[in-house]
């Protein structure tokens, strides 16, 4: 059997979290003893201290009194609700200014890993300067071992330039 309409909108509206929202911008009905009061918490309290004022004029006591505690009621709502609103306020400053200064910490521990990283290629930029720097001393100190790498190199290119020659070369000597 199929079900109708009124209980699949049911259905859905359970389904949804049901939070209220912001009190202060919330329009309200307020079944007042005028009837029917429509508006944000502000607005009704408006409308019924004007209702107030009206029944006061009218000679109308009780119902002055009413259109107060009616008036009194939303204003109490209002005082909540702004009270809630400024502890949350309060509480996102704080936030921010925790996160600011957790950044300012990140941001001078990153400075320092850049300055120990420019510290270490600095170092090892000098220690190779050191290296080549006593490399080519010792070569300047020792002309010999320089002309005798010469002189291999130039054999193995000529073994390579003619391989036939040597071998002859080679056969001839014995």
């Amino acid at each position: 059997m199929r079900t109708s309409n009124k209980s699949r909108s049911r259905n859905k509206n359970n389904n949804r979290r049901q939070n209220p929202g912001n009190v202060i911008n919330r329009v309200f009905d307020s079944s007042g003893p005028e009837g029917r009061v429509r508006g944000t918490p502000q607005q009704i309290i408006d409308k019924y201290q004007s209702l107030a004022s009206d029944a006061m004029l009218a000679g109308d006591r009780i119902a002055h009194e009413n259109f107060l505690q009616h008036s009194e009621h939303y204003s109490r709502l209002l005082v909540v609700a702004q009270k809630e609103l400024d502890a949350k306020r309060e509480q996102q400053q704080k936030q921010h200014e925790n996160r600011s200064i957790n950044n300012a910490g990140k941001e001078e521990q990153q400075l320092d890993t850049t300055a120990q990283g420019e510290a270490e290629i600095s170092e090892t930029i000098e220690t190779i300067e050191t290296i080549e720097t006593q490399k080519n001393e010792s070569l300047d100190d020792k002309p010999e071992q320089k002309n005798k790498r010469r002189q291999v190199k130039q054999n193995i290119e000529i073994v390579r330039e003619n391989p036939s020659k040597i071998r002859d070369e080679d056969k001839a000597e014995t």
